[in-house]
Formats: C-alpha cells, structure tokens, sequence
C-alpha cells in the first residue's frame, strides 16, 4: 500500500505541478476547444477553453508509474494501452485543433486503431500470459461455490476483449462533457481497478491504476466547474483505454462494467435515443449523453457531476462486492 500511496502522490504532484506551465502554453497556441451548437446554450461560453490538457495527468501518471515500477510485464502493458490509447486522442485532438478539420481523425482510422491495439492486447493474455480465455461472472459466488466462469475460446475471447476495451474508450469520451465529470467519475473507477488488481495479485496493475487515480485527481483542481482546462480527446480515450486494459490483464472485464457502470449508462443513453429516433421519430431523452438530458431539465453542472461521481462510488462499491464468495486464482 505504500508504493500505491507514492505513486497516487507522485503523479497527482507532477499534474499538479504541470498545470501551470501546460495550460498557458495550449492558451497562447490557440489550441481552444470548439461547442456543439446544438448543446445546451450555457456551453458556447466555454468556446477557446484550453483543450488537449489529457496530457497533463498522463505525463503525472507516467512518471508517477515509473518512479515506483518494480517492471512487472503487467503492469507496463496496462501503461502502454493508456499512453497508446491518449496518442491517437491527441492525433484526433490535433487535427480538429491545430489543422482546423473540425471531424478530426476519420472515425474509420481512429477505430481502426483501436481495435489493432485491443486485439493486440488479447493476443497478447491468451497466448504470452496465463489470462486464459475465460470470464468470471460477477455475484456468482453466492450461489455456487467459488463462481462461475463462462469459457469464451480463443476467437470469442478476441471480440470481446476489442468490444470492452474500445467501447470503454470511447464510453468515456462520450462522458467528457461537463466540467469535471470524466475526471470525476474516471479517478473513482481507476480506485475500483486498483482494489481489482489487488485483489488478483496484478501489482503492477495496480500501481499503475493508482498513478492514473492521482493523475485524475490533480487534473481535477485544474477541470472543475469553470473549468480552466479540457482533457480532449487525449485524456478520454487514454482513460478508458487504461480501464479496458486493466480489467483485461486482471480478468476482471465484466466486473468493469459494473465499476464504470456510469460510462455504460452515458453509452447505453445514446444507443437508445438513436434507436428511438430512427425507428419512432421520437427521443427518449431531451438529449444525450444522459448529462445533457439532466442539464437540459435544469440541473447545474456541479449538481449532475456530483451526483454521477456518488453513483460511480456506489458503483464501484458493487462492483467489489461482486467478488464475494469467488477465489481470486480462479481467475486464471
């Protein structure tokens, strides 16, 4: 617990520190954050905000990993996924901001590399690690001995770890929409994995989930409501990306649904009201995200974050408990 306290510290230190000198420097570059217009009207005052600043706690969550990293392969991997994860965020982030093509990367190519990295890191557990290719279904220790599994074989396996892994991702992107709620909601989930990992005897995962903690942390100071600073692209898609491959790399995929349940309510908002919408004509939701539709009905953004950021801690709460009754080498 000692090295995760360092390394929660040292990497909320090096955000907190970096701050200052990051944010006036993405100010005088003009690298300025561009609102939907057909968001709620509140949100077009936040028009040239600094964006791009995921850079920030991923710099504190690197150094905070590596000042303390024993090297353990695990824990460098879960590393790699999330700086890989936030580098095709800052491409993205790049081209919409700096070469003013407002789509940014096309979505093909920004998939596409995403699902290179996600299938590599399922190639990676099955045949170069012990992972095997079966999940542990959460809460099943209360009623059979030890858990359940559910054996996935080899190519199920490979789709499914691509779908939690990218769909984390991008889970989260979609969040980032109000100041300090992905941030929020991101440092309490990383927390969850942290305990996940330990539980399941990754440390070297676990480390690097309590750098991101303290990376979230610190970038908070700088996010909240007004915020000063926006995570992009950069920090989104490196958060999820992070999270998808910790709960790879402990076996604890479906339990990360339940821990991030808010990014998996946000993306099940969307896929309704689009749904909804092409099949009736009709929206389910005054807008989505669900945020928008709470902020649209005349909630203040510290009173949608806050209550978010209550639900992940609810969330993550279940989600540990739904190790109850199950032994952790039976994860592998």
């Amino acid at each position: 617990m000692q090295q995760l306290s360092m390394a929660f510290a040292a990497s909320l230190l090096v955000t907190l520190l970096l701050g200052p000198l990051v944010i006036p420097v993405l100010k005088k570059l003009k690298f300025g954050q561009n609102v939907r217009s057909d968001g709620p009207a509140r949100h077009l005052q936040k028009t040239g905000t600094p964006t791009m600043g995921g850079m920030i706690f991923l710099a504190g969550t690197a150094v905070g990993t590596l000042l303390l990293a024993r090297w353990a392969t695990d824990g460098v991997i879960v590393l790699v996924m999330t700086l890989a994860f936030g580098l095709i965020g800052f491409l993205d982030d790049y081209i919409k901001v700096v070469l003013k093509r407002s789509l940014g990367l096309r979505a093909r190519e920004k998939l596409l590399g995403q699902v290179l990295l996600a299938g590599g890191l399922a190639l990676w557990e099955m045949f170069r690690s012990d992972r095997g290719t079966s999940l542990m279904v959460p809460f099943s220790g209360l009623f059979t001995a030890g858990g359940m599994q559910i054996e996935l074989g080899w190519w199920l396996y490979l789709a499914f770890t691509i779908l939690i892994v990218v769909g984390m991702a991008n889970a989260v992107n979609l969040t980032d929409g109000l100041d300090g709620l992905a941030s929020g909601v991101s440092l309490l989930a990383a927390l969850g994995m942290m305990l996940v990992a330990l539980f399941v005897d990754k440390d070297g995962v676990a480390l690097v989930m309590a750098a991101l903690a303290g990376g979230c942390l610190g970038f908070l100071f700088y996010n909240h409501h007004p915020a000063k600073v926006f995570m992009g692209d950069t920090g989104s898609l490196a958060l999820g990306g992070g999270l998808g491959a910790a709960a790879v790399v402990t076996g604890s995929e479906l339990f990360l649904l339940v821990i991030g349940g808010i990014f998996v309510v946000e993306t099940l908002s969307v896929i309704i009201q689009v749904i909804s919408f092409q099949t009736r004509g009709r929206r389910v939701f005054l807008m989505s995200p669900l945020h928008h539709h709470f902020e649209l009905i005349g909630w203040g953004e510290n009173r949608v974050v806050l209550t978010f950021t209550a639900a992940t801690l609810f969330f993550a709460l279940m989600g540990l408990a739904g190790f109850y009754g199950l032994g952790h080498w039976q994860l592998y």
